[in-house]
This record gives structure tokens, C-alpha cells and sequence, in this order.
């Protein structure tokens, strides 16, 4: 395994994180349970989760996730061993069974409360605001487009206020951001910066050889103020393993349950998708692995947020920390990516 510095802290994560979005509903707790132990055992020592987990979101599995990850350190003992990531529902329809407070001081303080009571520990390494309060361009919408009746007002020095007072309690160790774009990144920065408050030290934003936006501006944001990529989404819901394309997709699989989610599912993301299984293949590496190891190597990621049903596909996942993709390989991929770029924004 390798390991990065998440931002400037101390904190040392693997460049492979845990993805747990799919533990209570795709996967049972026993699933979970055997996920952690088998990456645990290969060096893997980051497991994101959010309040909002399982996807899709809904009261009756509204924290689930956090339940059985709670659980397993109970059984395991392993807490001191793993960097934990978790996360604030941002405001919305989607979220009004959770909370209608945003991120009020509240809001903060009780999910955090709650987050550490289902997770059986005293603190979380990384505490994460899912989406932005305001409205932007987040989840597949590929342009900024302003709506005047926005009644977000700018509070970002009480959300940091709060989260310094949770930090200072010893309640949370860092803090990020999730769903982010360059503006609001730069706001956090400067205020943090302004205000001597805690900086933001991840991003974690959908990242994947059918969505290269992060590439635009948000890359030079990650890198010149140490706020790393952590990349979900890296197989794009799975359509970058091929299966759809092959038809070899279990009945399990999230997009056989759950075809809404179609961010990937486009025309030109499977015209892309197809052209990137040749060069893969051509290449005698499966997609899978080209996919993941092409995040893993770029120089703004922190870490690559991996999910699997199977345990199969999580093996296949962690091992691509062992591929390294030649030059001849990137420029190929480059070549896809400018006839077909972010097909999936």
C-alpha cells in the first residue's frame, strides 16, 4: 500500500480509501464486516462513511452504514488503526428526513454528536460537509448557472467557528469539504486563513476517466492549498469495470437496482467507456484496474475512494495500487479523453 499526508496534518491515509456507501442496503453487515477485515489486512487504513449512508438515501436506512461500522469496532477492536472519515448531510429535499437546519451551529453539533454515538467512538479523524449549503453545479450538472431566488447567505465563519469548538473538544481531528467548487474552496481557505480557523485539508469530489472536471480548476486549488482529492466515483456507479457493456452485470449490481442513477450511462459515456475497454484490453490490464490505477497516479489525489458488493471487485481495487501506467499508456487515454471529454460532468 501507499499512504499520502491528508493536507498539512500529521494524518497519514492510504491511497486507497474504503467506500461504505452500499453496507444496509447492497450489503449486509456480515459483508461489511468481511470488507473491512480483508482491507485492513492489505494495508488499507481509511474507511469513508457519511451520516447519510446508505444510497439511495431514505428514513428507514437513514445511518445505517454508521451503525455497522460502529459495530465492527466494537468486534475488532481495530479503532486506533483506522483514519475515519464521516460527513454532514447537506440541505435539501433529498436530505429533509435527516434535518432542515443546514448547517447551523445545531446541525453540526447533533450530527457530529449522533455520528459518534453509531460509530461507538470518542472522535472522527475527518469530518466532511457532503454538499454546499448554496446553490452550484454539483451531481452531473455540467455549468454554473446563477438563480437570483439563492437564499443562501454567506456564513462560512460560523460553520468554521463550530467546527474549530467540535476540534477543540477533541470531537473531530480535521475537517473538509465535499462536493466542492473552486469558489467555495477559496472562500473556506481565506477564511480559515483570515480568522486563524482550522483549514480545510480534502475535497472529496467525483473524479474518474468520465469526469475529468476537477482538472479545470479545482486541481490547482488542491495543490497549491493542500487541499487533496479524494476521489469517489472512481469506476463511475461501475460502468467502468465494463460490465454493463459485456453484459456480464449481476442483478445486484447498482445500476440493475437503482437505474436512476444514470450519471454515467449517457451515449457518449458508453461510446467513452467502450473506447477505453479496448485500449485497456490492448494493454492486457483489465478496465477496472487502468481506471482506478489512472486515478491513483495523478498528483492532486490524496486518495482513491474505492466501493465494492463483492468481495472479488474489492480485491480487484486495492490490488491496482500495484499498477503503474506507462507514459505511452497516459498519453492514450489522453487521446480518448480529448475526443470524448467528461462525457459523465
Amino acid at each position: 500500500m501507499k499512504y499520502s499526508s491528508l493536507g498539512n496534518s500529521e494524518i497519514k491515509v492510504s491511497k486507497i480509501c474504503l467506500g461504505t456507501m452500499t453496507w444496509g442496503n447492497q450489503n449486509t453487515q456480515a459483508e461489511g464486516f468481511e470488507q473491512m477485515d480483508y482491507a485492513v489486512d492489505n494495508g488499507v487504513n481509511f474507511f469513508d462513511t457519511a451520516e447519510l449512508y446508505p444510497v439511495p438515501a431514505t428514513a428507514e436506512t437513514y445511518a445505517e452504514t454508521e451503525r455497522i461500522i460502529g459495530n465492527w469496532f466494537q468486534k475488532s477492536g481495530q479503532r486506533e488503526n483506522i483514519i475515519l472519515a464521516s460527513k454532514i448531510a447537506g440541505p435539501g429535499e433529498y436530505t429533509a428526513h435527516i434535518r432542515t437546519n443546514g448547517f447551523s451551529a445545531e446541525a453540526i453539533e447533533s450530527a457530529v454528536n449522533d455520528s459518534l454515538k453509531r460509530l461507538k467512538t470518542d472522535y472522527i479523524d475527518l469530518y466532511q460537509l457532503h454538499w454546499p449549503e448554496r446553490q452550484t453545479n454539483t451531481f452531473g450538472v455540467r455549468d454554473y448557472k446563477h438563480n437570483p431566488q439563492d437564499t443562501w447567505t454567506d456564513n462560512i465563519n460560523e460553520v468554521l467557528q463550530t467546527l474549530s469548538k467540535l476540534i477543540k473538544a477533541g470531537k473531530i481531528r480535521e475537517i473538509g469539504l465535499s462536493n466542492e467548487k473552486a469558489w467555495g474552496a477559496m472562500r473556506f481557505a481565506e477564511e480559515s486563513r483570515l480568522h486563524n480557523l482550522p483549514p480545510i485539508v480534502s475535497n472529496q469530489n467525483a473524479y474518474s476517466l468520465l469526469n475529468r472536471v476537477f482538472e479545470g480548476d479545482m486541481a490547482e486549488v488542491a495543490i497549491r492549498e493542500n487541499m487533496g482529492l479524494l476521489a469517489y466515483s472512481p469506476m463511475a456507479f461501475g460502468v467502468l469495470s465494463g460490465k454493463y457493456i459485456k453484459g456480464t452485470a449481476s442483478e445486484n449490481s447498482r445500476l440493475k437496482l437503482f437505474p436512476r442513477f444514470a450519471r454515467y450511462s449517457s451515449k457518449e459515456s458508453t461510446l467513452a467507456t467502450q473506447k477505453y475497454l479496448d485500449l485497456a484490453t490492448n494493454h492486457n490490464l483489465s478496465l477496472a484496474q487502468m481506471s482506478l490505477a489512472f486515478v491513483n497516479q495523478q498528483p492532486f489525489v490524496t486518495s482513491n475512494i474505492i466501493g465494492a458488493t463483492t468481495m472479488e471487485q474489492l480485491k480487484e481495487n486495492i490490488e491496482s495500487i500495484n499498477v503503474d501506467l506507462s507514459s505511452e499508456l497516459l498519453e492514450e487515454i489522453n487521446g480518448i479523453h480529448n475526443l470524448i471529454p467528461n462525457p459523465a460532468p
